[in-house]
Parts: structure tokens; sequence; C-alpha cells
């Protein structure tokens, strides 16, 4: 985590004293749970409470026992034995550290979760709001970053509402995936502490039980977390950089906004650079990155090795810090958009009607020629606009052999810009409802 790309809610989570809070937590409802059972007396389970429940733990003073002990859970508890007493003895009675580490870990990825979710919410109303905005605002379509039929730009919002909307689907999936709490003890057999005391510490910290677990809670939960907020940054990155592409000079369809005061280059003062996208693409190839560490994490030695811990000390707060940081900036990004409508009709019209060379191929075809004939017909005389060298509507009028299957009329017709919409209302209705 750095701070240049770190919100505050989403930093706290991963902080020592949240890590020290969540672990203080496990530790006393499994203390509870024992003092029902009759493990340990009421009492010590109530002192722990009493004395540890408002401490604010010193984490330089874990970090120094830390040193020694070359344990961190071990440091922990030490610490936690200061503040409590002699009481202490009777805390993490049959659990192993992986208890304590793993149900943390898997309490904070929740957690962090929610946060994405509540993101996510923030890009698909954006996205809504604009795709709204610009349901018929004519644009061209490109495939191959070529001009090829018109769509609209609100269809083009659409894509990227639909798209979000299943990685909120997915992220939804992925916590639940996550959301297990494992109190097993050594090597994951329950034999020095009761299944009930796992029961008991799930239900308290939101999580449910980890049906079977070795010493550890298993990583392809964690693998699939950390793959779906792969997916989510890779969504992001596909909107931005088509932000990216119409901001170019020679397309300008689109543009970020451009506050006063706001600094392009520091050598050319005209510039006004897609810096946002361009930030939202290095962003998404970080979140990225901790995905083949996540499924790696996945194997691990017998009942349990750390090979994963240290990629997971890294990776839970960098991913999820990043991740969150760039939704909220996409969400920004959309609601400021500048779009260009006048701009879209020119590129639209800049190939001199060839965008509707299907429509005019379709209507040969109707008309009893081959697809084959159609074909070359349209094709012979789209190439000459390519090179600048007359009108597409022009030149098929002009063409004899079009003429014996088409009309002037007909070949006008086949040029209609709103035919190309006529099913925009059903594709809205598809991806927003009948809203």
């Amino acid at each position: 985590m750095i701070p240049r790309y770190t919100r505050p809610e989403m930093a706290s989570i991963w902080e020592p004293q949240t890590r020290f809070k969540i672990w203080f937590e496990i530790e006393a409802h499994a203390a509870d749970a024992l003092a029902e059972l009759g493990t340990i007396p009421k009492e010590a389970a109530k002192t722990v409470w009493a004395k540890a429940k408002d401490a604010t733990f010193d984490v330089a003073r874990i970090d120094e026992i830390e040193r020694e002990t070359k344990h961190d859970v071990i440091a922990f508890l030490t610490h936690l034995a200061e503040i409590v007493g002699p009481e202490a003895r009777f805390v993490h009675q049959g659990m192993t550290s992986s208890d304590v580490l793993d149900t943390c870990l898997n309490v904070q990825l929740t957690r962090a979760a929610d946060l994405l979710l509540a993101d996510l919410d923030k890009v698909l109303a954006a996205l809504k709001k604009r795709a709204l905005e610009h349901k018929m605002t004519p644009t061209i379509g490109r495939s191959h970053g070529i001009h090829a039929e018109p769509v609209t730009f609100g269809l083009k919002l659409a894509y990227a509402y639909a798209e979000f909307s299943r990685a909120r689907e997915r992220l939804i999936a992925a916590r639940k995936e996550v959301a297990t709490c494992a109190i097993s003890g050594a090597v994951g057999t329950f034999a020095q502490i009761d299944p009930r005391v796992e029961q008991h510490v799930a239900n308290a910290m939101g999580l449910v039980p980890e049906p079977i677990s070795t010493q550890v809670i298993p990583r392809d939960r964690h693998a699939m977390y950390f793959s779906t907020l792969g997916v989510i940054a890779s969504s992001v990155e596909r909107f931005a950089v088509e932000i990216r592409h119409m901001q170019r000079t020679e397309v300008l369809e689109a543009e970020e906004f451009f506050s006063e005061g706001q600094k392009g280059s520091s050598a050319m003062p005209h510039k006004r650079n897609p810096v946002l996208s361009e930030n939202l693409t290095g962003l998404s190839r970080m979140v990225r990155a901790y995905v083949t560490p996540a499924l790696e994490n996945v194997v691990l030695w017998h009942e349990r090795d750390i090979s994963h811990s240290s990629a997971e000390r890294m990776m839970g707060p960098d991913a999820t810090v990043t991740l969150d940081f760039a939704l909220v900036r996409l969400a920004g990004l959309i609601d400021k958009l500048l779009v260009y409508p006048a701009n879209m009709q020119k590129n639209l019209d800049r190939l001199g009607g060839l965008v509707h060379s299907q429509r005019v191929l379709l209507a040969l075809t109707q008309k009893g020629a081959s697809r084959e004939d159609a074909y070359k017909l349209v094709q012979r005389n789209a190439m000459p606009v390519w090179r600048g060298e007359g009108d597409f509507l022009q030149l098929l009028k002009k063409d004899a052999e079009v003429k014996k299957y088409l009309t002037d009329a007909e070949i006008d017709e086949q040029f209609d810009l709103g035919y190309h919409f006529k099913h925009v209302d059903t594709i809205f209705k598809r991806v927003f409802g009948e809203s």
C-alpha cells in the first residue's frame, strides 16, 4: 500500500491495530465457548473481555516480542497476557496459530469485499446515469479499431454496466466463498478443541465454519477471491482503454474532465491527457499481478506450510486497496466525463457513408443478387471511397449493375442512420430493466 493510491476506509482494515483487534475477538469468543463447555472457568473468559475489550494494543511492544520469539501470534498472546494477567493462561486453549491467522484474514477479506461492492455500486450508478443520458447519441462502432457500423454512446456505457453487474455478482460469490472460519486445532482434527467452539466463533465473527480444514483454511477459496478481483480489474481497464482511445486528438469523442488549474504537461501547456484512464490501466495491472500467487498458494505441503503466508501479507492489503482506489476513480471519471456528440457525428460521416455497406449488401441479395455478386458490387464502390475518391451513395447510384437491382430511392433507404438503432430500447430493457 502506498498513500497515493490508498483510501482510508480500506486501509484501516489492514492496519496492525485492526488485525490485533480481530485476533483478540477470535480468542475472546473462543474463550466464551470454552467456558460454556466447562473447559475453562467462566470468570476467566469474563476477565479476558473486561480487561482487553477496549484496549489499544501496543504494536511496538508486540513487534519487540516478535523479534525475540520469531512468532507473531505468540508475540500477540504474550502482550495480551500483559494486559489480562493470570487468566490469560486460559486463552488459546487447544488452538493453533492458523486458527487465528486464517479466520482473521477471512474477516478482513469479507470486510474488504463489502467496501468493493459499495464501490461497484457507485460505478454502476454512474454508468446507468450516463447511459440513459446518451441512449440515442449516435457514434461509430469499431472492430479492429476500424469503423464498422453505427452504435450509440449509450450502448457503449450499457455494455460496461452489464459487465460490472456481472462483476458485482462474482464478488458476492467470492465473498461468500472466503467467509469461513477454522478453529480446528493442529492439523484440523479438533483433537484438542470442541467443534462447537468453531461454530460459536464463526457466528460471532459473521462467518461460517469451514467444513473441513487441515491446519489451514483451503486456499482455493482465496484463489477464487483474488481471481475475481483480477477479473474486475480487467473490466476497469477495458473501459479505461475505451476512454483513452476516444480522447485521442484524431478522435475526440469523449474526454476526461479537465479541472481549473490542471496541467497536462510540464513542457507543452496545451496538453489535456487521459491521465486518469492511463492510471487505471496501471492499477489494473497491479491487481491482476496478485492472481498468480493466489493460485500458487493453493498448493501447500501436507496439512500445512507457510509458503502462502508471506504472499498473503502483501496481496491481501495491496489488491483490495488498489482495486478500491481504482473503482472509486472510475466512478468519478464516468460521472464527469465530457462527451462530444458533434465529433461523434463527424467521425460517423468521415467515410462517406461506408458504414452502411452491409445494408446495401443485404438489399441487393433481397432483390435477387447472389451474396458473392452483391459483395463484389458493394466492395468495388467502397474501395474508392477509402482512397478519398468519391461518395459511397453517389457511386452506388452511378453503378449500372447496382441499378439493375435497386432504384435511387431504395439505395437512399439503406443510408438511414436510425435503422441501426431500432432495437436500442430492447437492449436497454435487457440491461437496465423496464425502468
